[in-house]
């Protein structure tokens, strides 16, 4: 009895490429009635952009088969002890839209802000990193959707991810923030919880050590890292992560099904 959660970037495709064996993996677990999760700590896009890509790709998807950092940090905020109605989110406009169904999103540090919202922004200006570190300051907390420093794209490039601008404003603060997406392990015991995937043996596949497999080994649920996105396999053997499965990519996973 198996379930996979799948992360999505350098696993499943690479920038709009899609990696050998993903599609023949879903199909096959599909085929076989394996319930699978995507879960991918991107919160530059929104679930229905994740829906559409993945379908444009090939790979037969529902809504409710995408979870993303994007989509936790919003449920976390939702269901905290202390009522949040005012966000201020340094996001994209897909994740900004996503937030705004259950937040007024605040553009002005002059205005009470109940939170900070730190996700993967590309439209990241000089402007909103200097208010979010007069807002951080004053409250003195704020929360991350995910760790990643880089998001992988094709041949063997890459661009800067959140983990970097936390850095910028770690320096500036003295604050870290507190991380809702992989690798923390209440994601797993959120995703437990779900009927698809209770009693079920879950493995966790992605192409990051200090994400990906730190939340597996956490969590207790088996590891498989794919070669095709940030982790080499030198990289893999000299961690201290002790791994279930390595594999050059998911197409191998199609063996352990």
């Amino acid at each position: 009895m198996k379930g996979f959660l799948l992360d999505l970037d350098g696993t499943i495709y690479l920038g709009d490429k899609l990696l050998p064996g993903a599609k023949e993996f879903i199909l096959e677990c599909q085929k076989r009635k394996i319930p699978y999760l995507f879960l991918t700590n991107n919160s530059s896009r929104s679930r229905d952009d994740y829906y559409y890509k993945l379908n444009k790709l090939g790979i037969p998807a529902r809504l409710e088969d995408i979870y993303t950092s994007g989509t936790a940090t919003i449920d976390y905020l939702k269901n905290r002890p202390e009522v949040v109605k005012r966000v201020f989110l340094l996001g994209t406009e897909a994740l900004e839209k996503e937030f705004q169904k259950e937040f007024e999103i605040v553009t002005d540090q002059r205005e009470e802000v109940d939170e900070i919202v730190l996700a993967f922004d590309t439209s990241l200006d000089y402007k909103k990193l200097w208010i979010a570190q007069d807002l951080i300051l004053e409250k003195g907390s704020y929360i991350a959707t995910h760790p990643d420093f880089v998001c992988p794209l094709e041949q063997g490039k890459w661009m800067p991810d959140i983990g970097c601008m936390i850095n910028f404003l770690e320096s500036c603060t003295g604050i870290r923030p507190k991380v809702i997406g992989k690798p923390n392990t209440t994601l797993v015991e959120t995703i437990k919880s779900l009927d698809r995937f209770s009693e079920r043996q879950l493995y966790m596949v992605g192409d990051r050590l200090y994400t990906d497999m730190k939340m597996a080994i956490d969590s207790g649920i088996t590891s498989c890292l794919v070669l095709t996105g940030e982790a080499t396999k030198e990289e893999a053997l000299e961690s201290s992560f002790e791994i279930d499965y390595i594999l050059d990519s998911i197409k191998d996973l199609i063996e352990i099904l």
